[in-house]
């Protein structure tokens, strides 16, 4: 695990890329605090920087940017390959020699044994860039769940890519804001992709590579590893099986380190889940961390001790207090390489993992998207039976609403964002158009003139998954556990989304993969064994922390002063009293400070 960066340009001096790509590196050094390299080619104008976090083969040989063996191929990459060891043997029998035991020197024999073809038999999470010196072409590519972020400009014969937007602008190369980005932010609580802060500055898209030409400074984006379609598994007993094997595999090979891994344990099923497996098959005792709360109401501790009294581990488990939370505010908003409204559970967790000796620990995210743990899977059915309601009417009556209510405007725009949106979003068009004084037109050109590729909404349980796979999960949960997890120089591992347990849950029929009473059933009972009932049969409450009252304590979220325009000032009065969710206020206080 590391951050990237490079700047291909044939208007500038080597020696100024030089200097820019180091610069960005600099300010990507929280995520690779082991080492930093840089590559320059004159004839490809081009310059590759890497910050390295050693995880897999800690010597000298793993050091980047790294060339194969004649020096054709150079790659900078960030993330983990946990099919590297089977990689190797098929590259072994085809040939191959290799110098170090990183996964890095996998890739690169990969590609120089099957071209673009390999991209698709990686298994892992990944963001790398790779230059092909004889061919003169450079390919950055991400994984297909999109689990580790790559940016790009491409622009005035130029690309520059990093693995965070303040790469761009410390280097001085793009520093102009996108000034549509606060719409879109009080509309979602984040940046949706691939959009980002920065005019022009794009994150590529999962499951893609962008092929750039050097000699013509050209580009095209194109997918690879397109998911084949198979009969779907019908036999509840065959799924459980698929799901206890593949999950158990993907754990397995996660765990693969020469740095130590531990576990994020929350003390719900996917987290317990994890932690339940990876005891089993860790060669070295388990480490696990926790976070608990003196808010009664958000602790968890109970849970986790239930699971961690099953486990040989070593258990670190913190206390987070409304001080503690106060102190750190001013480093969290640091970390943020975007605004956005989630993250600060993450920039904990990550901090007392690294403070307890580990580099990276493995999560439980993307088994609600999967499995239907959302409140979301059994609400989005409703959307179905209100869209037949004339449109005009939410918007003439959601100003008198209260305020839970008010995104029912979002139904007046036919647009299968606005589905989503409704049940994921903050504030309706109308709100973001009174807070940022703007014109509503604007506002819904911004969020629904794109050329949706959402597929039709059916208002079932599947696309419910899509729609919070896609969306929710994409945009915010990977890219904020990401930027706040390496802020402190942690790899976060997420078995629920290894290529593989994906595509096997994929092949199981969605009447069994979705209960309609039970949410996880199907995850649940294939675990039945291993899993304490409690942990399951419980009200689900998800890694959350009590920041609606923490905010309403903390000063600067609540000073007026710190707002402009009388909506605002207004809105933060009814906070005070408790009648908005923190995640608006919050938003509203990340706009009024990036304005």
């Amino acid at each position: 695990m590391c951050r990237i960066a490079g700047i291909i340009d044939s208007r500038l001096p080597l020696s100024e890329i030089d200097q820019r790509v180091q610069t960005m590196c600099r300010m990507l050094q929280h995520g690779g605090p082991d080492d930093e390299g840089v590559f320059l080619d004159d004839r490809g104008h081009l310059g590759l920087g890497h910050r390295r976090l050693s995880i897999i083969d800690l010597s000298s040989k793993g050091h980047q940017p790294m060339a194969d063996n004649l020096h054709q191929f150079w790659i900078t990459f960030n993330g983990e390959i946990y099919n590297y060891p089977e990689l190797r043997n098929e590259l072994l029998k085809l040939g191959a020699v290799f110098r170090s035991g990183t996964d890095t020197e996998i890739i690169l024999a990969a590609f120089s044994q099957w071209g673009v073809d390999a991209f698709a038999r990686l298994r892992g999470m990944f963001a790398f860039a790779l230059y092909d010196r004889l061919n003169q072409l450079t390919y950055l590519v991400r994984d297909t769940a999109g689990i580790k972020p790559i940016y790009y400009l491409a622009r005035d014969g130029a690309l520059v890519f990093a693995s965070e937007i303040r790469a761009f602008s410390a280097a001085g190369i793009n520093t102009e804001k996108d000034h549509k980005w606060s719409i879109r932010f009080l509309a979602y609580g984040h940046i949706p992709e691939p959009c980002t802060t920065l005019k022009d500055v794009f994150s590529l898209p999962k499951g893609h590579f962008l092929r750039w030409d050097n000699a013509s400074s050209s580009y095209n984006i194109t997918a690879y590893g397109e998911p084949q379609t198979k009969n779907l598994v019908t036999d509840v007993h065959e799924a459980r099986q698929i799901v206890y094997n593949a999950l158990t595999k993907s754990v397995s090979r996660q765990l693969i380190a020469d740095a130590p891994v531990g576990v994020f344990l929350s003390g719900g099923i996917d987290s317990s889940l994890i932690a339940l497996i990876a005891n089993g098959q860790k060669e070295k005792k388990l480490k696990t961390i926790s976070i608990f709360f003196n808010e009664k109401k958000y602790d968890e501790q109970s849970y986790q001790r239930k699971v961690i009294d099953k486990l040989d581990a070593e258990s670190f488990s913190h206390l987070v207090r409304q001080q503690d939370f106060e102190a750190a505010f001013p480093h969290i908003m640091k970390a943020m390489d975007m605004p956005t409204t989630d993250g600060i559970n993450s920039w904990f967790i990550s901090k007392y993992a690294r403070l307890n000796g580990l580099k990276a620990v493995l999560s439980g995210i993307g088994a609600d998207e999967l499995f239907g743990g959302y409140p979301s899977f059994n609400r989005i059915k409703y959307l179905k039976y209100l869209r037949k309601i004339n449109p005009s009417l939410f918007s003439a009556f959601s100003v008198f609403l209260p305020d839970k209510y008010k995104k029912l405007a979002f139904l007046t725009n036919e647009h299968p964002l606005a589905d989503h949106l409704l049940l994921r979003g903050l504030f309706s068009p109308n709100e973001i158009a009174r807070l940022l004084d703007a014109d509503s037109n604007e506002i819904k050109e911004t969020l629904f003139n794109a050329v949706p590729v959402i597929p039709a909404n059916t208002y079932d349980k599947v696309h419910a998954s899509w729609l919070e796979t896609n969306l929710y999960m994409q945009n915010q949960l990977l890219r904020d556990t990401d930027v706040m997890s390496m802020s402190h120089g942690l790899e976060v591992r997420v078995p629920f989304l290894d290529e593989d347990f994906t595509a096997a849950v994929a092949s199981i029929d969605p009447a069994l993969r979705f209960d309609n009473r039970q949410p996880k059933k199907l995850l649940v009972d294939s675990f039945k064994d291993m899993l304490p009932t409690d942990i399951w049969n419980r009200p689900k409450m998800g890694f959350t922390f009590p920041l609606q009252q923490w905010m309403m304590q903390h000063h600067a979220i609540i000073n007026v002063d710190h707002y402009r325009g009388k909506m605002a000032k207004n809105l933060i009065g009814k906070f005070s009293n408790n009648e908005i969710h923190w995640s608006k206020i919050f938003a509203l206080y990340q706009i009024q400070g990036h304005a």
